[in-house]
């Protein structure tokens, strides 16, 4: 049993897009709408209305950021200590840093100091060590070829 309805729905993919009752539903043309024209106006044309109006001082619209030389100097005297100030803390830690170094390296150079004399040391005994364990080792090989049982 099948149904069918004289009216479809504009979002039916079944509907082949020839169909005269979807057209009339679609947008019209670029060639048959209107231009809505340029939306920017250039400043000369005969449109543009300038009017120079005056404010109260009340109005928000003369409450500006603007600023006194007087003020701005006085900013600008300001950043300049606040620069300096950080100038100087920045130069202390980086004296702190060099101290810390300097300690560092002669910490490092004592420790390899030491390092040097421990190997110096540990050679000399494997040397020693040497020496006696050879001696000890021809003492014993002798002995045990006298006691040979033939």
């Amino acid at each position: 049993m099948s149904c069918t309805s004289s009216t479809t729905s504009v979002s039916d993919p079944d509907q082949p897009k020839d169909d005269p009752s979807r057209l009339q539903l679609q947008r019209p043309r670029l060639g048959s709408r209107k231009s809505s024209g340029t939306i920017i106006i250039p400043r000369e044309s005969e449109q543009v209305e300038l009017k120079e109006e005056e404010y109260d001082d009340g109005d928000a619209r003369t409450m500006s950021p603007r600023r006194s030389s007087e003020e701005i100097e006085k900013m600008g005297h300001e950043a300049r200590q606040a620069l300096i100030e950080q100038a100087k803390a920045l130069q202390a830690s980086l004296l702190e840093i060099v101290d810390r170094v300097e300690i560092v390296k002669t910490e490092h150079e004592k420790l390899e100091g030491g390092n040097k004399f421990l190997q110096s040391y540990i050679g000399e005994l494997m040397q020693t060590s040497k020496i006696t364990s050879a001696g000890a080792a021809k003492g014993t090989k002798g002995k045990g070829r006298g006691r040979a049982i033939k």
